[in-house]
Order: C-alpha cells, then structure tokens, then sequence
C-alpha cells in the first residue's frame, strides 16, 4: 500500500467532518477578506452604492454559471470540483494581495472598482463548492441526521462572523490589509489539503437523475423540471427568495446603518456579537436537529427573523443594534439548516447537484438584486426622506429621528413588515403547508453509494457509476 492510500480517508462520517473542518477554515479566511476589503472600500468611498456593488460582483457570476455547475457537478467527481472551488478562490486572493501590495509600494493608486473583477472571478469558482457540498452530504450523512450536518456548515458561518471581525480589525491595524489577505492564503491552502487526502462517495443511480443524461443542456432542465413538477417545491422557492432578499438587504445595509453613527472598531465589535447569535442558533440546530416537520421549523424562524428587525430602529445605540443583529443572525442557522435538509430529503442523490443548483441560482439572483436595490433605496429614497427637512422627517422623524443612517432604520422596518406577510403567504399556501406530507422522501433512511474509483485521475460520472455497479 502506498503512502497516498495509507493517507486517504474514506469513512463516510470521517470525510464529512474532516471536510466540513477544511472549509470552516476557509470560511473563516474568506470572511476575513471580505471584511476588510468591504470596510476598505466603504470607508474610502463612504458610499453605500460602492459599497453594495462589491457584493453584485461577488454573487452575479455565481447566477450565471449554477445551471451549468450543477450539471457538472452530477457529471463529476463532486471532491474534485470543490478542489476546483477553493483553488480559483485562492488565485482570487492572490490577485487582491498583488493589487493591494503594489498599491502600499505606491506602484499605482488602488481605487474600490479594482476590487471588483478579481471577486467576480473567485466567484466564478465559488459557483461550484456548494452545490458539491450540499449534494456530497446526503451520501455521507444518514437522513434523519441531515438538520444536524448542514446546521454545522452554519456553525462554519457564524465562527466567520464571530472571528473575521475580530482578527480583520486587528490584522488591519496592525500590518494592513495584506495581513488579512496573507491569513486567507492559508486557509484556503489548508481546505485543500484535506479535500487532498478525503474520498467522496458516488450517488446511487436513480430514474430521475439519469432523464435528460448525455446533453448537457437536457441535464440542466432536469434540475428545473423536477421542482416546476412539484408546486409545492416551487412555493417553498419562491417563498424562499423573498426570504433571502429581505436577509440580503439587512446583511449588506447594516454596515452603513452603524457606520452613520460610529467607528469600524465598534462596527466590528458588533459583527462578531452577531456572530456569536449565529454561532449558538448553528450549534442548537446542531444539537437539536430540527422539529418533526422541518418546514414549521423554517417558516417559524422567519418569522421570528422579521420580529427582530423592529428592534435595530428606533435609536442609533450599539448595544440595542448588537442584540438585534445577534438574535437576527440566531434564526439563520436553523431556518437555512432546515431548509437545506428538508430540499435534501426531496430530492434524489443522483439529481442533488442540478436541482440544488437550480434553487441556488434563483436565490444567488437575490443577491445582486439586493446589492442593486440597496444604493438607490438607501442613498436615494429612505435617507433622504429621513434628513432633515426631508419628506418624512416631521412624521416618521419623530419616532426614529433625522440624520444619516435613519432612514436605513425606517427600511429596516419595512423590510421586517416584508418579512411577517412573506411567512403568512407562505402558511395560507395549502401545497406548501402540506409539502412534507405531499411530495415523499427520495432518499434511504442509510445513505446508500457506490465507492470512488480512485483507479482514474479523470473526474467520474454518474454514467461511469452506473456502469461499475
């Protein structure tokens, strides 16, 4: 036996933990440079269009190329094309730390667009990573665990939120953006390493993953097809998106809202108290595992998602817009936990990666959506109106006050109000309601799967699978 198979792993739970751990780390890194690219970019600009095309650029070229990461994901091995994933990440960050090294050896004046297409292109890559996770999951992880293993890809998010904020703001004080750059060189060299010496599974063949097989294009509508089949798959996506649009204004919105009142320090210290929200609502659903019916699960958090955003408005105060964030971020972990989980169970292993890749195209729409809906609705509509002597600054100016950053309040509230009608809609639905009940479980209570066949170095399909069996 040769050192190389001495070195891989390839029992099922071992492979989902050691590679969850691979990506917390690369989480983590990647939290950190967006961070302090994000807070560079504002604080340079100071303006929140600027600041929200960032994230157009980082989430656009993710839309685009799902249908087609998807397809490839059921085609290929899915660890290969995770190792895809985080290598075009790390060129990514390569190509920030050259810019931005050049920039401090004043070889040229960094301006905020320089930072777009470098994110464009790691998001290019990051198209594929998650699609192969989640899809990876149901072969490693047996059904009724499902809750469970995607709420600890949460608990991945909420340490990023809690330490990226922390470490970023000390890194950058201390030795500068290059700093947190250099940390995010290694964490993502270190996710490779270990997708390096893991083995994934191949999914069981099933009639409906093998419909459409051989054209690309036909694979990609099969993902589409199977959910524009079910209505109530379709009602739970659409009230999904909503969701998501609502949770990406907030995310993107809540930097200026605490930077109109005070510093990036503090900016920080509240992020990573949100953090820590996320943090213990991802290790509750962890321990948990979710209700009976993981949809009442999901509905209820959004509500309790929408709840809170009542309490970020009334007046510019760290403590009161810190607990806000926290409690917000806690309902993220199990309602995305849940979500995931109960897609999972609908869907068959072998058609994980193109319907997942549906679903995550039209919510990654949500966010460049968010990202250019978030300049005008902020800059010019609620701030303005809330300045003073602005159109609502003697009515809704009474409550909330005048000045920068109220008008992101009163958006706040109205984005919590949408947020209370979506999850009604979503309940009065009568297919959606009864979803679980309607459209049966495709998977085995065990995970089922063929071994990889690590006798190639050429990437595995679901065809080549079904021939081996």
């Amino acid at each position: 036996m040769s050192l190389s198979q001495r070195l891989t792993i390839t029992q099922p739970m071992r492979v989902f933990w050691l590679t969850w751990f691979g990506q917390l780390i690369s989480i983590i890194g990647s939290g950190l440079t967006a961070f302090g690219v994000g807070a560079k970019v504002f604080l340079d600009t100071r303006s929140t269009t600027q600041f929200a095309m960032l994230s157009f650029f980082a989430f656009a070229p993710m839309v685009l190329l799902s249908p087609f990461a998807g397809a490839f994901v059921d085609r290929w091995d899915r660890r290969r094309a995770m190792l895809l994933a985080d290598l075009g990440n790390g060129a990514s960050t390569l190509i920030i730390f050259a810019m931005v090294l050049a920039s401090n050896r004043g070889l040229f004046v960094i301006e905020a667009w320089h930072f777009y297409l470098p994110v464009a292109f790691g998001a290019c890559f990051g198209a594929f990573r998650w699609p192969a996770f989640f899809a990876t999951i149901t072969l490693l992880v047996p059904k009724q665990h499902l809750g469970r293993a995607n709420a600890m890809a949460e608990v991945a998010s909420g340490a990023s939120q809690i330490l990226a904020p922390i470490v970023a703001g000390a890194l950058i004080e201390a030795v500068g953006l290059i700093g947190v750059l250099t940390v995010d060189v290694v964490s993502f060299s270190f996710a490779v390493l270990t997708l390096l010496i893991v083995r994934f599974p191949r999914p069981p063949v099933s009639a409906e993953g093998q419909q459409g097989k051989g054209s690309l294009i036909e694979e990609m509508k099969q993902g589409w097809n199977f959910i524009r089949s079910r209505p109530g798959l379709l009602g739970l996506l659409a009230f999904t998106a909503v969701a998501s649009l609502c949770m990406s204004l907030v995310m993107l919105l809540i930097t200026p809202l605490v930077l109109a009142f005070t510093d990036i320090s503090t900016l920080g210290g509240i992020a990573s108290v949100a953090g820590v929200g996320a943090l213990v609502g991802a290790i509750g659903m962890g321990v948990w595992g979710g209700p009976k019916n993981l949809l009442h699960g999901v509905l209820g958090f959004n509500l309790l998602s929408g709840l809170v955003l009542f309490m970020a408005a009334p007046v510019p105060s760290v403590p009161l817009v810190a607990a806000a964030a926290a409690l917000y971020l806690f309902t993220m972990p199990p309602m995305m936990a849940g979500s995931q989980a109960f897609w999972q169970r609908k869907i068959p292993a072998d058609l994980q990666g193109r319907a997942s890749a549906v679903k995550r195209m039209v919510l990654l729409c949500i966010a460049p959506i968010g990202a250019l809906m978030a300049g005008p609705l902020a800059d010019g509509l609620f701030e303005p109106a809330m300045a003073p002597g602005g159109a609502l600054a003697d009515s809704m100016g009474r409550l909330l006050g005048v000045g920068p950053g109220r008008g992101i309040a009163l958006l706040f509230i109205f984005l919590g109000l949408v947020t209370l009608a979506n999850v009604a809609v979503a309940w009065l639905n009568p297919r959606v309601r009864n979803l679980d009940r309607e459209v049966p479980d495709a998977l085995p209570d065990v995970p089922v799967a063929q071994p990889e066949d690590t006798s190639s170095n050429t990437p595995s399909t679901p065809a080549a699978g079904a021939s081996a069996s």
